[in-house]
């Protein structure tokens, strides 16, 4: 299940904001409207959101029209720039960026048609990188799977977020081919509803058995004996294992531990941010009021209501069991074992 696809320079996204009534594909045929897609959630989950990025960049470099070099990598940083500005939490975005602009700056005694022509390329190898990379996520994660087990999970961290298969959805759907009988509670993920409308409906999609809950029920469930463990994605890791993920999740991992239920975090490597100490250093988006006074343009609370809308929070490494990584599963302490990841 594949959320994008690029072509002749056009990058063709599913409207995530359409799930699950309409699959509609979006057409960007430029860099902005690239920019404007991640800004708007049309696509979303850190990974997906780092390869369109890439992918925006390639698009961008190639509608420069100069033979000059100094005019071509001015422009080239000012499409860095817009995708840059777009969301600033996820942290793959600007690792993807970060790729891209090296491999240009690592060609500039080539000719700009040779520059643009590896700048795709790197896009379409980005996107293949992550595909392989959440498969290898879901091997490691599986192995702390137990057969007839029921998984807990917020947000959406599955194919729709990555580039196909998924993280904390592709440990799932790893568990699911290797013949165990799981079944998955998905919170709904207020104010968006990404459980809700995305995770559910990818698992229909794989007939993964799942159970749609409010956001304030995960502790009954919990406390009811119905949750053996719980797997989330990630948009940034700090060294010492403080995970950003959507908001809410930072309250099912204090449930958790109050449950004695395992916490996990599925996520790639270049999601770990290895140039901040601790989760105090990461950046928190705040959206706009909309999304908590409205579902589908419906208003539900009063008009001129004050409303706070952080679109993470920040889970304290204390909560977390293990970080499941292509390159193998972290345990703490966090501090030591993270940096061997690099």
């Amino acid at each position: 299940m594949r959320p994008l696809k690029y072509k002749d320079g056009v990058l063709s996204l599913i409207d995530q904001t359409k799930l699950p009534n309409e699959q509609i594909w979006v057409d960007c045929k430029n860099y902005q409207e690239v920019a404007d897609a991640i800004v708007n959630m049309i696509v979303r989950g850190a990974p997906a959101i780092g390869v369109t990025a890439a992918y925006g960049v390639a698009i961008g470099a190639l509608s420069i029209g100069t033979d000059s070099k100094n005019e071509f990598f001015s422009e080239l940083r000012e499409v860095c720039d817009v995708m840059r500005n777009t969301r600033p939490t996820a942290v793959n975005l600007f690792w993807a960026i970060d790729k891209m602009y090296n491999i240009a700056e690592s060609m500039k005694e080539k000719s700009i048609p040779e520059i643009k022509d590896a700048l795709v390329k790197h896009a379409f190898i980005l996107d293949e990188e992550d595909v392989n990379t959440n498969k290898a996520i879901g091997q490691n994660g599986n192995e702390l799977i137990q057969d007839n087990w029921t998984i807990l999970t917020h947000c959406n961290a599955g194919a729709l977020a990555t580039c196909d298969y998924g993280t904390a959805l592709g440990v799932i759907r790893m568990a699911k081919e290797s013949g165990k009988n799981i079944q998955v509670f998905a919170d709904e993920t207020r104010p968006y509803l990404q459980g809700a409308r995305l995770t559910a409906w990818e698992l229909q999609q794989d007939n993964i058995p799942v159970t749609l809950i409010c956001d304030n029920m995960s502790g009954h469930f919990m406390k009811a004996g119905n949750i053996n463990c719980v797997i989330v994605g990630a948009d940034r890791i700090a060294l010492n294992g403080d995970t950003a993920n959507k908001i809410g999740t930072y309250s099912v991992a204090v449930l958790a531990k109050e449950n004695n239920i395992p916490f996990y975090v599925a996520a790639p490597v270049s999601t770990i941010d290895f140039s901040i100490q601790s989760g105090e250093q990461i950046p928190i988006e705040e959206r706009k009021a909309e999304e908590v006074t409205h579902i589908k343009g419906i208003r539900l609370a009063p008009e001129s209501i004050c409303v706070r809308n952080p679109s993470f929070d920040v889970t304290p490494n204390k909560y977390i069991t293990a970080i499941i990584t292509e390159k193998g599963v972290v345990y703490p302490p966090f501090e030591e074992n993270i940096k061997k990841l690099k």
